[in-house]
């Protein structure tokens, strides 16, 4: 089982509910542990073998995921400037409330081409970069 399929599970009534569409499996279940044995059940009976790992997904859940995302964002930003200005490690995870692991891993990361975060309808000149062609 290396394969792993994402399912999103919606709430329906007392129930979670997910469909795999690639396969054409739907699963339920009262709990999230039910609906991925559910859907592991049906992938089996057409033939697949596969880990799946079920996405619950509220209107809550995704401000939920949007501010941790912002968060990260922002936690790696004040990272690379304290690095920048040759603060320590323990001082950076002590300033932002990371974790001196959290502070390695990010400071490990390569850094971002700032040209792949920008809007590529939105550069001076006009000129679409050769990333965003289809």
């Amino acid at each position: 089982m290396s394969e792993v399929i994402e399912c999103r599970a919606t709430r329906r009534g007392r129930l979670w509910v997910a469909h795999e569409p690639e396969h054409g499996v739907y699963g339920s279940g009262r709990t999230l542990r039910l609906v991925r044995e559910s859907v592991e059940d049906g992938l089996a009976l057409v033939g697949v073998t596969a880990e799946v790992k079920i996405i619950p997904v509220t209107p809550e859940l995704e401000t939920l995921r949007a501010a941790e995302d912002a968060r990260t964002a922002a936690l790696a930003k004040a990272v690379e400037a304290l690095a920048l200005r040759r603060a320590s490690r323990s001082d950076i995870a002590l300033a932002t409330g990371a974790s001196v692991k959290q502070v390695k891993l990010l400071l490990a990361r390569p850094a971002e081409d700032p040209r792949t975060q920008a809007d590529p309808d939105s550069t001076p000149t006009g000129i679409r970069s050769s990333a965003a062609l289809p």
